[in-house]
């Protein structure tokens, strides 16, 4: 049980760090209202965005990237396994926030910062699809659902030690973007800038 001890505490802490809900914690200090009853209700940067105020979805955006960020670059300083295990938690905290009964955000922005935590090469090879996809389509849903496909293909090629947690986040992140891409498929995504998106 001691040999995994530290595999506990780190994925614990993990997801307490990605638990915290950064987008609906800034628009409410900022006084603009609970996210969840804006929009799509989604506590991420997207939908902070429908509040009108482009610094605080700016702010959401790095926040939740920047948990993701700690928790691999936290978590490396005792491995890379243990940093593995770290950002899982984190990722998972971030989709599932037990304070929020398990209901958060769809978690790319997360991704993105443990991607740029572990190897940050893939990150921002990931970053740059993103936002390739997004000047090109104008879909922030594709854009996600894209760069996250592609980050186990980069990290297999330039971090195989990732590669395979890349895989398992990047199907989270498809799986709740399931919504997003039953509108892509009909034609009913808004694109960037829409009231709608999300």
């Amino acid at each position: 049980m001691d040999a995994y001890l530290p595999w506990v505490i780190a994925v614990v802490l993990g997801y307490l760090a990605g638990s915290i809900p950064f987008g609906l914690v800034v628009t409410r200090i900022a006084g603009a209202g609970d996210i969840r009853k804006i929009g799509s209700g989604n506590i991420g940067a997207t939908n902070v965005l429908r509040t009108g105020r482009k610094g605080l979805a700016a702010l959401t955006l790095l926040l939740d990237g920047g948990k993701g960020t700690a928790a691999a670059l936290i978590g490396l300083h005792w491995g890379m396994d243990i940093a593995l295990i770290a950002s899982l938690g984190a990722f998972l905290g971030h989709l599932f926030p037990v304070w929020l009964k398990f209901k958060g955000g769809k978690g790319v922005a997360t991704f993105l910062g443990i991607l740029l935590g572990l190897a940050w090469p893939v990150g921002v090879l990931a970053c740059l699809t993103w936002l390739a996809m997004a000047a090109i389509f104008r879909y922030s849903s594709l854009s996600a659902l894209v760069a996250a496909v592609l980050a186990p293909v980069y990290a297999w090629q330039l971090a195989p030690r990732i590669a395979e947690l890349a895989a398992v986040l990047a199907i989270l992140v498809v799986v709740k973007h399931h919504q997003n891409i039953r509108r892509l498929v009909a034609g009913d995504e808004p694109k960037i800038g829409g009231k709608k998106q999300d």
